[in-house]
């Protein structure tokens, strides 16, 4: 069962959440807090710890993306989505330098949520198609996304980072197919039903691929990919 918990200011939006995840039976929700400051003072004191939270934003005093950045420092092992409305350059890259493992907007449709939340807890890097096709476009303009901060990302080295002489990366046939599917927007669960294999082996191959690519997310694995030209 994958644990999530909610830091998230609209009740309504709060408790909709709550119970969108409470209605199937493979998430239980631990815990869901109206403000960064409450979840900072709760979790992991007393309180049981998600492997997978959604965040807000724009909460009320401390900024969701403020909270990503100490709860990821404190707790590693949570995988924190942003869910928010917020969609501009700026946010989207301060949220993954703080270490969000994914980006989901609140228009997201509960299927694709609750994928998304598979995917986090999977080690993947939920991301909305919208956003998605935002990221690879900045990464492309590596100098001008750079300068969006002062501060470089420690989060995503691969993004700054020289490309090393291509090589295929002794990736096989199935794994070429895998990523090209995921360069397409598929995520974990679409990728399965579309090679027809199961969820499970979906997440084996991506783990065989990020020890070769020396990634650690699916974002990652796309833009080492389309930065290498590794598939065609």
């Amino acid at each position: 069962m994958i644990k999530v918990a909610i830091i998230e200011d609209q009740r309504g939006v709060r408790e909709g959440l709550c119970e969108l995840i409470e209605r199937n039976g493979e998430f239980r929700c631990v815990a869901a807090w109206p403000s960064a400051e409450e979840a900072l003072s709760r979790i992991g004191n007393g309180s049981e710890l998600p492997d997978v939270a959604l965040v807000d934003i724009g909460l009320p005093g401390m900024s969701g993306i403020e909270a990503v950045r100490i709860i990821k420092q404190r707790h590693p092992g949570i995988m924190l989505v942003m869910l928010t409305v917020f969609e501009d350059d700026q946010r989207i890259f301060e949220a993954l330098c703080a270490g969000a493992s994914g980006y989901l907007l609140k228009r997201t449709p509960a299927p694709r949520l609750l994928d998304g939340i598979r995917d986090a807890a999977a080690g993947g890097a939920p991301i909305s198609p919208g956003v998605a096709s935002r990221v690879i476009t900045l990464f492309r303009q590596v100098q001008p996304f750079s300068r969006i901060t002062s501060r470089r990302c420690s989060v995503m080295p691969w993004l700054f980072s020289r490309p090393a002489p291509d090589d295929d990366h002794n990736l096989t046939p199935h794994e070429l197919r895998l990523l090209k599917l995921l360069v397409a927007g598929h995520n974990y669960k679409s990728a399965a039903t579309e090679l027809g294999v199961s969820f499970n082996t979906i997440s084996f191959h991506m783990k065989r691929i990020y020890h070769k690519l020396h990634v650690h997310s699916k974002s990652e694995a796309v833009a080492k990919v389309l930065r290498k030209h590794i598939i065609g």
